[in-house]
This record gives C-alpha cells, structure tokens and sequence, in this order.
C-alpha cells in the first residue's frame, strides 16, 4: 500500500485528487494540502483521463478497478475518489 491522505467512510474511503493529464509520466507525484497529485499520460478526451486514473490507483493499491469510482470532478482536474471495501 502506499501513504495517501484519505477520509473513511461507511463502506470504504475517499480520497481527493488533482489530476495533471498530459504528461510525460504516469505516476502517484505526492501530496499537498491532503491532496493526492497524479500524473496521466492520457488526455482528459473522452474519459481517457479518469480510465487511466482508475488503472493507475488500481495498480498502486492493488485492488480491483471495480473498487474505484470517481464520485465528484469528472470533467474537472479536481476529483473525488471512493473506494469501496478497503481499511487503509
């Protein structure tokens, strides 16, 4: 697992993220103010961003895609992220 700022709730945790789509790496790139900075190489076209995003902490935390929803910020760089059926 790796050491991301999370709030729990009932069913799982949220996390809130800022994306940075477009870029040269793929990569968890750290925290600020509780908030989780990733890097995409996918653009924000067609939910391409928020695919990759979902993969990406899917690998990171090693849990299922189907874990992972995005829950606020969809068309924003700024996103909600919950994942159900997991105690960080």
């Amino acid at each position: 697992m790796i050491d991301l700022p999370y709030s729990r709730i009932k069913d799982g945790i949220l996390i809130e993220v800022k994306v940075v789509p477009r870029s040269s790496k793929r990569e968890v790139a750290g925290v600020a103010d509780n908030i989780v900075k990733v890097k995409l190489t996918a653009p924000p076209v067609d939910g391409a961003a928020n695919e990759q995003l979902i993969e990406l902490l899917s690998e990171r935390l090693k849990i299922r895609k189907s874990s992972i929803s995005i829950i606020k910020g969809e068309s924003s760089k700024r996103k909600t992220v919950k994942i159900i059926g997991v105690g960080l």
